[in-house]
């Protein structure tokens, strides 16, 4: 059994309410102190580009909404919605009664809820009481108890409220038609929910259960029937007179931007996972002219459900659904247990499902760590490739993120707090998709296979974190805890910092049993000094031969001598794309002859040095960098270099020749 229906630890005040309800929503409540006192001790395509999902996932809001957890909604702990909703596909408009448990975390006079203030609220009741109210200009809805509501004390109440969301500009609540018919739909994602119901934006206050009952006319215009879809299990399908209620449960805790509806006249199809001996139904709802495509596209669904519960663990809503329901653009959301869907293409299938775990499952702690939401799901997507389709595909698709990353200097995976007042930059597709994707890969690539699927499967089943919320410094605790490894210094480079490396490597073969290379490496952007990183290298034999190396780079003009059994005709960097680096060169250095016989002092040096090089030597450039890979000084060839300015330290100069490059260091004092 999953995590449900905490909410009821007042059965007095809830068969009180239960007096006062219909017989369908009596046997809904019923059920939960059923469940209550049955279960006290429960606890809890390839051509299309990353950005193209991006966009694709079409989130709701407007760049220029300016919003965050409201602070005044602090004071209570959210249990249970039942959202009774009326609305007509042709009108832009909605109506509803939204029902909310919730507790009080410190003692309350008055509780607030977040709805755009174009929506009008009727009535607020409390067990038959109406209650005075308050909207305001900041898109509060402030409501007064008759009495103090003690801390840890639950209680409810009841607000009736019409209006068109439209009208809020949000685009979370969309009226259109499709091919001619009639449609509503919503996208929360993510400060959207408020435009059409009275609720909670706040991320780390999960809704422990809802409800969702949706009432439209029966027929659309055409005489086609108008399907219902929300979250969770259906439970039923009433028709009074020319309208028809259709009742979702779900019983697993949820934010309120993952709480969705749409209706139209859909066509209705579905897969079965065998789960392992535990079938569920992937339920599909289609436009009539979709319908073709639709069923030809979403049968691979299932081979990516059975992979991703391989990799990671059961799926995690089986005991009610998962769907696609058909919405107004050309992307996706990932709606708890229903994904909307403007298209079917593979990709897009796979990101949405990947968030069912990531994302929903356990949820971002703040829009700071949308990583945990995004650049999970566009890694599971890869992993997708990876898996059906195979290595060659799986490194084209790291050689598109690593693009995208490197498209420009900066920008760090971790948002700021003024990073999350813009839309456009919380879902940004180079850094909180891709970038966030590789950080995944690249932690991958540095703990091995075991051990990072385990970490993520633990962070996955984490008590503290399963079915809630989870913050970025969670997520690297449970990582290192799980894999043993200090990472500070890894997270700290590629996810709180900004930027990626840029590689030199140097190689010769000094002898037929060994290979020496030296790396140095410079850094796109200043807040890393140097990214500490497993370096993938592929040699290559005259004959054919390969052998894949991985160095440990800890440190800037790092030597390794590697024994070979092979003469040694091209060196490759990062021949998989496993490291996220652009502008990289990979150079041949000059015979060990050579390089002694060009000398340079004195060394130490405190002003001018000197440079010796043989007569048939050419110097065509020389470069000056510091011990973390910062360029000092670039010339032509020259027998002389001030260094005086330098900072003290070692400092190392690197000679392009007609022999190949020589590297010498310099203690500067």
């Amino acid at each position: 059994m999953q995590k449900y229906d905490r909410f009821i630890t007042n059965s007095v005040l809830l068969t009180s309410y239960i007096a006062k309800e219909n017989t369908i929503l009596m046997r809904t409540l019923l059920l939960v102190l059923f469940c209550l006192l049955s279960f006290n001790l429960f606890s809890q395509d390839f051509n299309e580009t990353l950005e193209d999902v991006r966009i694709a996932e079409a989130k709701s809001a407007l760049n220029q909404i300016m919003h965050r957890a409201n602070l005044n909604t602090g004071n209570y702990d959210l249990k249970y919605h039942r959202l009774e909703l009326d609305l007509d596909p042709s009108v832009a408009f909605i109506s509803g009664a939204i029902t909310s448990y919730f507790e009080a975390k410190e003692n309350m006079s008055e509780i607030t809820f977040d709805l755009s203030n174009n929506m009008i609220v009727s009535q607020v009741e409390q067990r038959g009481t109406l209650l005075s109210f308050t909207q305001n200009s900041d898109d509060e809805l402030v409501v007064t108890l008759p009495l103090i509501q003690n801390a840890g004390v639950l209680d409810s109440l009841t607000i009736s409220y019409s209006g068109n969301p439209i009208s809020s500009g949000l685009g979370s609540f969309v009226q259109e038609t499709h091919n001619g018919d009639p449609t509503i739909w919503t996208l929360s994602e993510p400060y959207g929910a408020k435009a059409w119901w009275p609720c909670k934006q706040d991320l780390i206050d999960k809704i422990d259960s809802i409800d969702v009952l949706i009432t439209s006319p029966q027929l659309n215009p055409s005489n086609e029937e108008y399907i219902a879809v929300s979250n969770g299990l259906e439970q039923s399908q009433v028709v009074n007179g020319n309208a028809k209620t259709t009742h979702f449960k779900h019983r697993y805790p949820i934010p309120a931007y993952l709480i969705a509806i749409s209706v139209t006249n859909y066509e209705v199809y579905s897969h079965t996972v065998s789960n392992n001996g535990n079938p569920f139904d992937i339920v599909n709802y289609v436009y009539s002219e979709s319908l073709a495509n639709a069923q030809a596209s979403t049968p691979v669904t299932v081979d990516i459900m059975d992979l991703f519960i391989n990799l990671f663990e059961a799926y995690p809503f089986e005991d009610e659904k998962y769907g696609h329901a058909e919405f107004g653009f050309g992307g996706g959301m990932e709606h708890t247990t229903v994904s909307f869907m403007g298209s079917y293409n593979r990709n897009l299938i796979a990101h949405e499902l990947a968030h069912q775990w990531f994302g929903n499952k356990i949820t971002c702690g703040s829009w700071k760590d949308i990583w945990l939401n995004e650049g999970f799901a566009t890694y599971l997507s890869g992993l997708v490739f990876e898996n059906l389709d195979g290595n060659d595909t799986f490194r084209t698709w790291k050689q598109q993120r690593i693009s995208s990353i490197t498209s420009q200097s900066g920008g760090a995976v971790y948002l700021s707090d003024t990073d999350t007042t813009s839309v456009s930059r919380i879902f940004s597709g180079r850094l909180s998709y891709n970038k966030g994707a590789m950080v995944l890969h690249m932690l991958r690539k540095k703990l091995g296979d075991a051990n990072f699927f385990q970490a993520l499967q633990t962070y996955l089943s984490s008590p503290e974190h399963a079915y809630d919320y989870a913050k970025t410094e969670d997520f690297i605790s449970i990582v290192e805890t799980s894999s043993g490894e200090n990472l500070t210094e890894f997270f700290s480079d590629w996810l709180y910092n900004e930027g990626y490396p840029s590689y030199t490597v140097s190689w010769n073969q000094p002898s037929a049993s060994e290979v020496l290379i030296q790396l140095s490496q410079t850094q796109s952007h200043p807040s890393v000094s140097f990214f500490e990183a497993p370096v993938p290298i592929r040699l290559i034999g005259t004959l054919g031969e390969e052998l894949d190396l991985v160095l440990d780079h800890t440190f800037n003009m790092q030597q390794f001598t590697e024994t070979i059994g092979f003469e040694v005709q091209d060196v490759i960097f990062n021949p998989e794309s496993d490291l996220v680096s652009a502008n990289n060169q990979v150079l041949g250095v000059a015979s060990f002859e050579t390089e002694n016989e060009l000398k340079v002092f004195p060394n130490p040096s405190t002003t001018t040095i000197t440079i010796q090089k043989p007569e048939a030597l050419v110097v065509n450039s020389i470069a000056v960098y510091n011990a973390i890979g910062q360029l000092l000084y670039s010339s032509e060839w020259t027998q002389t270099i001030d260094v005086s300015s330098f900072s003290s330290g070692l400092l190392f100069i690197q000679f392009q020749t007609n022999s190949g490059i020589i590297n010498k260091s310099l203690l500067k004092n």
